[in-house]
């Protein structure tokens, strides 16, 4: 990054939802696996989910609590409970912590980051706060209850996203079909499973080609903006 016309170029800000059942500090964990170099083009918030874990987590012994959760689920993961509080908690963060470019989720915060852009788009969430321009989604997968699949993918997104798919990942199917509702979605194959995965040789050539896109679209809305303010005329 470096600077155009005497102005710093700003790094694209994300918004990071953790896992089921992890935190925030877990997955900035989780995210320092990629190299420094990836990190450091990104500025990044981490966000604990609203609730507290109210089950055992699957990192515990791994990771330290506390843990929490976006929301809570069926066995089927058909049904969801306090889903709309969790919604009105990332927008209250969004207003207070923003304004952000985007979302990068993993898991159970994949699974939202994969959503929200089309609840956005149809009025269902996140009315208070900019539109989400890109997102990074890592082990992630579509809803599985027919309301929200309604509500989320019923029109093609055309937001620009990131997708890790794991060979092993036990989403791996709803991962894929969670990359089928996006027009055009960059993804990187990893053979590891419902991991946030290193990235190899070629790993790094896409997410860096995605995140060159992605600082040339902020760069270009950031000079529109200049543009804007510079052609107003004071009363």
């Amino acid at each position: 990054m470096g600077s155009e016309g005497g102005s710093i170029v700003r790094k694209p800000r994300f918004l990071c939802l953790h896992g089921f059942r992890t935190s925030g500090e877990i997955m900035k964990i989780q995210l320092n696996r990629w190299p420094k170099a990836v990190i450091d083009r990104l500025d990044l918030v981490f966000l604990d989910a609203p609730f507290p874990c109210q089950g055992k987590s699957d990192v515990d012994g791994i990771f330290d609590p506390p843990y929490y959760e976006w929301f809570q689920f069926n066995k089927e993961f058909t049904e969801y409970e306090n889903f709309e509080n969790c919604l009105e908690y990332i927008e209250d963060r969004m207003i207070k912590l923003g304004p952000f470019d985007g979302l990068i989720g993993f898991s159970q915060g994949g699974m939202l980051s994969g959503g929200l852009p089309g609840l956005q788009a149809k009025g269902l969430a996140l009315q208070k706060v900019p539109k989400i321009k890109f997102i990074v989604i890592i082990g992630g997968a579509m809803f599985r209850s027919t309301k929200v699949v309604e509500d989320a993918y019923s029109s093609s997104i055309d937001t620009p996203s990131l997708h890790f798919l794991g060979e092993t990942d036990f989403l791996k199917p709803y991962g894929i079909k969670l990359i089928e509702s996006f027009k055009n979605p960059v993804v990187v194959h990893h053979p590891k499973g419902h991991t946030v995965p290193r990235l190899d040789e070629r790993s790094l050539v896409k997410v860096t080609a995605f995140l060159e896109t992605i600082e040339n679209l902020v760069m270009m809305e950031d000079e529109n903006k200049d543009g804007e303010e510079n052609n107003c005329t004071p009363i």
